[in-house]
């Protein structure tokens, strides 16, 4: 006797729906592995979004010093790919659109970052207060807001600001800009990286500063080959390397005692270039009367100001 195909299939069971990472083009990712996030539902018009996703327990870069908690940075990559995905998958901007991220900030409970016996999982609630953008036409500025929780219990909240810009007017605008650094040959800097623990990392692969022989000042030198920081190809210094360079020099103001990076805001004005030299300054510590310290942060290029950052913590000896 023979059986149909439709009667095959009409028989099968229904496939349960399992959990996987958003696509990673979504985020601008390169690494399935540094995609965060696992799912989204669009609420109120596309005004409001719930995200789900889910942090590892061992993270690379991600982690604290001892391996006990998650890095409170790793929220803010997590807003920041929330954000893209978002613009794309719900607003409908296409893939190969660029985006200027032009401030974030990051505020984190430390006590919900602690790593349990399982991976972190999360959700994750996005509002754009702004009219959403759409399509190919859309090369404005967006306001957007965070709040992530664990089980339920208040985790970071943040809020950002960035652009979205064409393929070709970002052409125009990065027109004959070089994509490599040159090595400085700069009398004024110091023959190696910061040591690890006066970053605030335990790595050395994973420390971006470089002394100089003026006081409080750094220069910003990566490895460009950085696994997480430049999971993938860019014509300038990214966002995030910048945050973490903050959060390095405001670790490194206060060494021998470190900096936990507990509450980040972070002010961009233009581009940092590869091809040029960018200076990280602190210029301030304020000590509160809750045991917590916010040292404040300018990078400087070719004599402008291009971020500044307010890194704010306890200090813990190193």
């Amino acid at each position: 006797m023979s059986v149909s195909t439709s009667e095959i299939e009409v028989g099968l069971p229904a496939l349960p729906r399992l959990t996987t990472t958003v696509p990673k083009e979504y985020v601008h990712r390169a690494s399935l592995a540094e995609v965060f996030l696992t799912g989204c539902t669009a609420r109120d018009d596309g005004l409001r979004f719930s995200l789900t996703g889910q942090w590892p327990r061992a993270h690379t870069f991600f982690n604290s010093a001892d391996g006990s908690s998650h890095d409170p940075l790793q929220a803010a990559e997590t807003f920041r790919q929330a954000g893209m995905f978002v613009t794309h998958a719900e607003h409908g901007v296409p893939l190969g659109h660029h985006f200027v991220l032009w401030s974030l900030s990051c505020h984190t409970d430390l006590g919900q970052l602690r790593i349990a016996s399982r991976p972190t999982d999360f959700e994750l609630e996005v509002t754009c207060p702004d009219p959403a953008p759409r399509g190919r036409a859309s090369t404005r500025r967006m306001g957007i807001e965070f709040a992530l929780r664990r089980d339920g219990r208040p985790v970071a909240h943040g809020e950002g600001l960035y652009s979205i810009i064409t393929p070709a007017v970002y052409a125009r605008l990065r027109a004959n800009r070089p994509d490599k650094r040159p090595s400085s040959t700069d009398p004024g800097i110091a023959s190696g990286p910061l040591p690890p623990s006066a970053a605030g990392r335990t790595s050395p692969a994973d420390v971006v500063l470089t002394p100089t022989r003026t006081p409080y000042r750094w220069l910003l030198r990566p490895d460009l080959n950085h696994p997480i920081l430049f999971d993938h190809d860019g014509d300038h210094l990214p966002g995030m390397v910048l945050m973490e360079g903050a959060r390095q020099a405001a670790c490194a103001r206060l060494a021998p005692r470190t900096l936990i990076p507990a509450s980040t805001s972070t002010s961009f004005s233009r581009y940092v270039e590869l091809d040029s030299p960018c200076w990280i300054d602190t210029t301030g510590v304020t000590a509160a009367s809750d045991g917590t310290v916010a040292v404040d942060v300018v990078g400087v290029q070719d004599g402008d100001i291009v971020f500044t950052s307010t890194v704010n913590g306890p200090v813990v000896q190193g």
